[in-house]
């Protein structure tokens, strides 16, 4: 039986692979393999289902139904047991398909004659396109062989889908060409700012062009050859890493070397070829297959283990195809990088010369998003199924005020968001203008503007922006973007380079603020259930204090007697920050002995991102030289909010009274004991925002150095004692927010 199936299954490839290459439009090819298929099975029925958007499924073809059922049945994903194989991307085989779960009667296609029913996803990658249906007239089970052979056949299917084998010249919908209409993707803003541009893709898909093979002994000689190169790269990986590797990276190459040499993995890929498919197509079989399964396991280990057998495959199939990740592609004029995700190495090798980032995955606080902010190009994250869709060099506009991506726009659409880029460019050459005035509300009330940054590409917007210094210098970035830790003397080089690009102005550096969503490469990834909420930045800091010291003495030293200003992030309580204080004042006392120059002032300060510190006792406030609020961590925490939660993170206002109220009691109990203080994050480069913490007593403000223009031409126009006038009163009138009396009251002012 089996060595029948074989040879009907090779049979039925190679006719399906004549009707392929017939000049002919796409319906005419369809109707051909439906004939085939029924007649190679002894089916009454064959019938392709394909999808003409997200939701919806549209009958294309069918040898067995009635004719004039085709593209006039349609049915939404679920729905029916056609939708319900499309939902679980699983096969449905009933012998009694009446009685089976989620039946739905179709009467325009006659079907109720057909008793058993036999369906399988068209899927590749993951990606669902279609399904393909058998159905009798007898109470069949179709057989584990018919079941797996038809699986064989959706494979071809969806490759041939995707290559554009059965699209209609006249054809819209199910039967239109693929990768050719307007899409428009929801996700998560990660930096705001509009660009348009070209997809530029960070990882090209793997074309198979030829999904059936002439000769499988031929294939299987393909494949086992390519098994041999995956296993010896992955041994020569392990074999690099020598005795001090980090313990995580071994293992995850373990894992590799575990499913490399997987039998069960390629005797699974030896059965497709035995059926008729090349190398490359049974690869992308079980790629498809192992994507399928990692949507619907829960459990986080187990997910990973299958996307380990994911990238695997991965790079099978370009061994195979000799398609590497460089496919040549010219990168264009205006490029806008699309990635599943990406690394901060692999982000800053392609330079300032990208318009824009796309990720179907990511986060707010990602590397990505650290390195989009410092170079003010917009983000989008969490863009689901792009990759699916977008090919090089597609027209593509990146909204990151929205997290809205239009992938090939309609004409009114990029005209309309040709109108907003011309706006916001309208609007940066007024803020040019008062590039070098001060932020001097109309009352007299004069507010600094500091810049964050945390690469030295940052350095040259401290001059075009018009920011005082820098208020924030993220000193991640240096070890992040390197597989090992970085030298003492190389990090003093850097720090040293970052004051002098300053010229003078002041540079508070942030001290190692790793952990979180920011784990080190060479650094084992703790296993925590709330990752803000545990072993990060300061606690690192004073649990590894050879890495904090280091640090340390690497900023001491790239001072090089100049004035130095450092910070340590993520202050809990007093004695964290006492502790940490008294570590950076001995590095000093042993750069003193060991005849060093030391900095000619020195400034430590905190970043109160808990609200606990805000009730730290009074020693507290005395002993810091300065205090910066890390609006982005402290109100998460506030609220209880996720920031990386969208179903949360935008449910609760900046300007909520509860919120406005707790940073009053923070500028208060600085103002007790003359310590300076700053407000530092994404609501410090809002402009509305901005002013309201003017008016609540906040003399300075950090932010991206695109922000700086229209708070500073916000707090000009505006007069800061009316407006904390206004917030008093909304606030002593039981409103949750005043944001509304805020922007009434700068509306009437003709405020913008």
């Amino acid at each position: 039986m089996a060595e029948r199936t074989e040879s009907e299954s090779r049979k039925l490839l190679g006719r399906l692979r004549e009707t392929l290459a017939q000049d002919s439009a796409g319906q005419e090819r369809l109707d051909r393999i439906t004939h085939l298929i029924a007649d190679s099975m002894g089916t009454d029925v064959c019938s392709i289902y394909l999808f003409r958007d997200a939701d919806t499924l549209e009958l294309c073809a069918t040898e067995g139904l009635n004719p004039d059922a085709v593209h006039q049945t349609r049915m939404r994903i679920g729905e029916g047991l056609v939708g319900r194989v499309a939902r679980s991307k699983t096969a449905v085989n009933t012998p009694d398909a009446p009685s089976a779960k989620g039946f739905r009667y179709m009467p325009e296609t006659g079907e109720e004659i057909f008793s058993s029913f036999l369906g399988v996803p068209v899927q590749r990658l993951g990606e669902s396109l279609g399904v393909l249906v058998v159905q009798s007239k007898d109470a069949r089970s179709y057989s584990d062989d018919e079941v797996y052979a038809l699986e064989v056949v959706a494979m071809v299917l969806a490759e041939m889908t995707e290559l554009g084998a059965f699209v209609n010249n006249d054809g819209d919908g199910a039967m239109g060409a693929r990768h050719t209409q307007p899409v428009l993707f929801r996700g998560g803003t990660g930096q705001e700012g509009a660009s348009e541009g070209q997809v530029y893709l960070h990882e090209p898909r793997v074309v198979v062009s030829n999904p059936i093979s002439d000769d499988p002994h031929e294939e299987l000689r393909r494949l086992q050859e390519a098994i041999d190169s995956l296993r010896s790269s992955v041994d020569a990986m392990l074999n690099s890493l020598g005795r001090g590797a980090d313990k995580e990276q071994v293992k995850v190459l373990e894992a590799y070397r575990m499913f490399a040499n997987s039998r069960s993995w390629v005797r699974r890929m030896e059965e497709d070829i035995s059926l008729g498919l090349s190398a490359e197509a049974a690869v992308e079989k079980e790629q498809s297959a192992t994507r399928a399964r990692m949507e619907k396991v829960p459990d986080a280990y187990l997910r990973e283990r299958l996307h380990d057998l994911d990238d695997l495959s991965n790079r099978l199939l370009r061994i195979l195809t000799g398609q590497g990740s460089d496919t040549g592609a010219e990168m264009p004029e205006k490029p806008i990088l699309i990635a599943r995700n990406i690394g901060p190495g692999e982000l800053l090798d392609y330079g300032k010369k990208l318009r824009g980032i796309v990720l179907e995955e990511g986060s707010v606080g990602s590397h990505a998003a650290i390195v989009a902010r410092a170079w003010a190009i917009p983000l989008v994250i969490n863009a689901k199924k792009i990759l699916t869709e977008a090919l090089n060099g597609d027209p593509i506009l990146v909204d990151g005020d929205q997290g809205v991506v239009h992938l090939r726009p309609e004409d009114n659409v990029a005209a309309a968001f040709r109108d907003k880029i011309a706006m916001q460019a309208q609007a940066q050459e007024r803020y040019a203008s008062i590039r070098d005035k001060p932020a001097t509300s109309v009352c007299g009330h004069t507010v600094a503007l500091h810049m964050n940054a945390g690469l030295m590409a940052d350095l040259p917007s401290l001059e075009s922006s018009g920011a005082e210094g820098v208020g924030l210098f993220r000193t991640e970035l240096q070890f992040l973007t390197r597989a090992t830790v970085p030298r003492r003397s190389e990090l003093a080089q850097i720090y040293g380079s970052v004051m002098d690009a300053a010229q003078g102005k002041q540079v508070v550096f942030r001290t190692l603020d790793i952990g979180s969503d920011k784990v080190l490469p060479y650094m084992k990834p703790q296993d925590e259930p709330n990752p803000a909420m545990g072993w990060r930045a300061i606690r690192v800091g004073l649990d590894k204090r050879g890495v904090m010291r280091m640090q340390l003495q690497a900023l001491i030293r790239g001072a090089a007697g100049r004035p130095l200003a450092i910070m340590f992030p993520f202050v809990a309580q007093f004695d964290e920050f006492r502790d940490a204080r008294t570590q950076l004042l001995d590095e000093i006392e042993r750069e003193k002995k060991l005849g060093h120059a030391l900095p000619s002032a020195l400034k430590i300060g905190a970043m109160l991102e808990t609200p606990s510190l805000a009730f730290a006792p009074r020693q507290f406030f005395e002993l810091a030289d300065f205090i910066s609020i890390g609006g982005n961590d402290l109100k998460q925490f506030f609220f209880a909010a996720d920031r990386e939660n969208e179903r949360v993170r935008r449910r609760y206002d900046t300007l909520n009274v509860s919120f406005l109220t707790f940073i009053e009691r923070i500028v208060q109990r600085c103002q007790e004991t003359k310590t300076p203080l700053s407000f530092c994050g994404e609501d410090a480069g809002r402009p509305v925002e901005a002013a309201c913490f003017a008016a609540m007593g906040m003399d300075a403000l950090s932010m991206r150095p695109a922000s700086i223009g229209p708070v500073k031409s916000m707090i000009r126009q505006t007069n800061i004692a009316e407006l904390r006038a206004v917030i008093d009163e909304a606030c002593g009138s039981g409103a949750q927010s005043v944001r509304p009396a805020v922007m009434g009251y700068l509306t009437s002012k003709s405020i913008s």
